[in-house]
């Protein structure tokens, strides 16, 4: 089995790991004011937070440049609407409203968190090709 564990380098750990439980009702399972490990109800790892320039990282050392360049986190969630009302209720702006993504044909909406980094938030799904 292969899984794979995001990690991300965010200016506040601390900071980030309350807004990312406060969205996604995760919870946090490891880590301090350096890093800390979000996980789902499941205890899967959904997303991991890591304190720009810790560690000699070499993606992770220069906070100066643009978060998540590159990157969109993808989320699959049976949680979407719960997971657009936390953030209504956090009053917290979102990039891109709930609509179909002509491409998926899936619902969907997108925000960026606390660092800039881009999030799509989408009806669970399994890939078909």
């Amino acid at each position: 089995m292969t899984k794979i564990d995001p990690i991300i380098a965010v200016q506040n750990v601390n900071e980030s790991s309350k807004w990312y439980q406060s969205v996604f009702n995760c919870k946090r399972t490891h880590g301090g004011d350096e890093f800390a490990v979000l996980a789902d109800e499941n205890n899967e790892v959904l997303v991991c937070l890591h304190k720009w320039g810790k560690h000699e990282h070499p993606t992770m050392k220069n906070p100066k440049i643009t978060s998540g360049n590159g990157l969109i986190l993808y989320f699959r969630t049976e949680n979407m609407d719960l997971i657009r009302e936390n953030l209504r209720r956090l009053k917290y702006p979102v990039e891109e409203e709930i609509h179909q993504n002509p491409n998926s044909t899936k619902m969907e909406f997108s925000v960026r968190d606390l660092d800039g980094y881009y999030l799509t938030i989408t009806e669970f799904h399994k890939y078909e090709g």
